[in-house]
């Protein structure tokens, strides 16, 4: 392992999704999913969203519209709260994912609209 892209990673990770989820996410590590853990963090985190090629906002809308295309809505969840993080607009998700329904289907953009609607309305409670 890479300490230096780890840490890049846990930085990344925090910055995007927020110390409550990186928490959540990493309590309940055991011997069985330390090592998935470690693998996101180094290398999703910190060798691919850590670089600077991209500024994460515009990383948050790919990975919307590619976590939506590929049916993962508890990801997509995750990454709606990400992509808010990173600057990302209501109206620009709602682009994305009515590129996503020309593109992978009129119900991958459904399923994609009612899960960010229903994270909307939350976040609008709160």
């Amino acid at each position: 392992m890479d300490k230096q892209t780890y840490e890049r990673g846990r930085e990344v990770r925090t910055a995007v999704l927020g110390q409550a989820y990186v928490d959540a996410a990493t309590k309940n590590v055991d011997e069985f999913s330390a090592p998935l853990q470690d693998l996101l963090t180094e290398y999703c985190w910190g060798a691919v969203w850590g670089r600077e090629g991209l500024p994460l906002k515009i990383r948050s809308m790919l990975n919307l519209a590619m976590i939506a295309t590929l049916n993962r809505p508890h990801e997509l969840r995750t990454h709606l709260r990400g992509a808010l993080n990173n600057g990302v607009t209501r109206e620009e998700i709602r682009e994305v994912f009515l590129q996503v329904g020309v593109y992978a289907g009129a119900p991958a953009a459904v399923d994609s609209f009612r899960i960010a609607r229903e994270l909307f309305a939350e976040l609008d409670a709160t």
